[in-house]
């Protein structure tokens, strides 16, 4: 080898060190803004090809009648009853400064072949209508409160339900729910049937505009306004009522240990925030693990950012009443999980651990795109005995679980494949590349100065005779005139 060709090839590799992630990132950031242009990752965002599934776990009361007596709820997991989930966004519109407004649509479909039942099965909770309202009214006029009373006794509700999975799910006929919708109308959150996800199923989630990345990658997928709305007014402090984040599908790109996932959640009616655990791989993908921390639904005592979010309770439990039409409503992880311990003291049947009951992104680092996501939380209703609504009877002060739910979803097949070549592979070859240049050219210099050295080394010395010899005899046989005869011959007697 030349010593051109050794040093091209270590100048290249020495280059491709430097260039070659400046390559990559540049791709990444060409390919994650948001542009019709860049069909994949454009139809990625627009229509989410990775299925998403929503599993729901009931907890059906054991023992209704004793609780209206006073004594600790008991309840039962029943579960998962699953749906599988389609997200597509619609009314999508660019504007100039950089960003994009859509409205993102869901609906879901039961899959009874990863459910533990049917739609029929039948469970008992508590009754939101009837316990919800006489919490709301407990500081009513006494007269107000037995004027209730009757109403729920006239429609024949009483404090729990006993409905099949579909009913609770979606809604169901209620004579009470229709005279509330005529004579008090907003009064519900829906105007039909009454179920606890009927105004979710076939609806959107307001109308987002988020930072499509261009001019700042850093931006990428940021909420600019939810709603035409900048920030929230459900809260109390400015800082619980700013619009964080994402909007809870993809991130920014180029993330490290120390960064975190804000996003915010309509459902939730706040913004979120999930911190970085550990380092990981998904199907040969290295990823990073974030999750909620401890103080995601602290109360305000144990952590002060929280007060805004207060009249609090114990520290594990969100009060969304604000949102949720002042029903005494709250959102925990589930089982209570990394919640306060008395909770679980109050309703036998709880079982909290991480593994099952914790929630977890796994996003890809260069590219802030979820590989693995399982969002998982739960509706407690607050209930307690009010006096002069009799249905209440001498129900203990409790936040009883209601159901918990699990959002989740992952990248595979022909998707997952693209993401490991792109994404993976290719960068893995660029810097077996790059050392390969590296490595040839030190190997061949090494080798060629190591030769070189021993070529010097090992060269045999000559007596003067010797060279004098070799000069006359060249000299002589080309009949040279000046071969240098006489001085050979003194140089050789001098050896003598």
């Amino acid at each position: 080898m030349t010593r051109a060709f050794r040093v091209l090839a270590l100048f290249f590799g020495v280059l491709l060190t430097f260039v070659g992630p400046i390559i990559i990132d540049d791709q990444i950031v060409k390919n994650t803004v948001i542009d019709p242009n860049n069909e994949m990752s454009y139809n990625m965002w627009k229509d989410v090809p990775v299925p998403f599934y929503m599993s729901i776990y009931f907890f059906h009361i054991l023992n209704p009648q004793e609780i209206l007596k006073g004594e600790k709820p008991m309840v039962e997991q029943r579960g998962p009853y699953v749906y599988r989930k389609r997200i597509q966004k619609d009314n999508i519109t660019f504007h100039p400064n950089n960003t994009v407004s859509y409205k993102e649509y869901r609906s879901y479909y039961f899959e009874r072949s990863m459910s533990v039942g049917n739609e029929s099965d039948v469970v008992t909770i508590p009754n939101m209508l009837v316990l919800g309202a006489a919490v709301m009214m407990e500081n009513l006029p006494f007269a107000v409160r037995i004027m209730v009373s009757t109403t729920f006794k006239t429609f024949k509700e009483g404090a729990f339900l006993t409905k099949t999975v579909g009913e609770l799910m979606w809604g169901y006929d209620s004579k009470l729910v229709d005279f509330l919708n005529k004579y008090l109308p907003g009064m519900l959150p829906s105007t039909g049937k009454f179920g606890l996800f009927a105004e979710f199923n076939n609806s959107d989630t307001g109308l987002f505009t988020i930072f499509t990345g261009k001019g700042n990658i850093r931006n990428i997928h940021k909420v600019n306004s939810w709603n035409g709305l900048t920030e929230l007014s459900y809260w109390q402090t400015p800082q619980c009522n700013m619009i964080n984040g994402t909007a809870g599908q993809m991130w920014p790109p180029f993330m490290t240990e120390e960064s975190t996932l804000p996003f915010y959640s309509p459902d939730a009616c706040r913004s979120l925030e999930l911190v970085y655990q550990r380092p990981g791989e998904f199907k040969g993908v290295p990823l990073y693990r974030f999750v909620a921390p401890k103080t995601m639904f602290a109360n305000g005592t144990d952590y002060a950012p929280n007060e805004g979010f207060c009249p609090c309770r114990q520290s594990g439990l969100l009060n969304v009443s604000t949102c949720r039409h002042n029903s005494p409503a709250f959102i925990s992880h589930p089982h209570f999980f990394n919640a306060d311990p008395v909770l679980l003291d109050y309703v036998q049947g709880l079982h909290p651990n991480e593994e099952e009951h914790g929630l977890f992104i796994d996003i890809h680092p260069q590219t802030g795109v979820p590989l693995n996501v399982s969002i998982r939380l739960q509706l407690n209703l607050y209930m307690k005995k009010v006096s002069g609504i009799t249905e209440t009877g001498k129900i203990s002060e409790v936040v009883m679980p209601m159901i918990w739910f699990e959002e989740s979803g992952y990248i595979d097949g022909p998707v997952l494949s693209t993401f490991y070549t792109n994404l993976v592979v290719l960068p893995a070859v660029m810097e077996y590349v790059q050392y390969g240049f590296i490595a040839l050219g030190l190997v061949t210099i090494i080798i060629a100065a190591f030769v070189h050295y021993k070529v010097k080394v090992k060269l045999p010395s000559r007596s003067p005779s010797d060279l004098c010899y070799h000069v006359f005899f060249n000299c002589m046989s080309h009949h040279s005139a000046c071969c240098p005869t006489n001085r050979c011959k003194t140089e050789q007697e001098s050896l003598h």
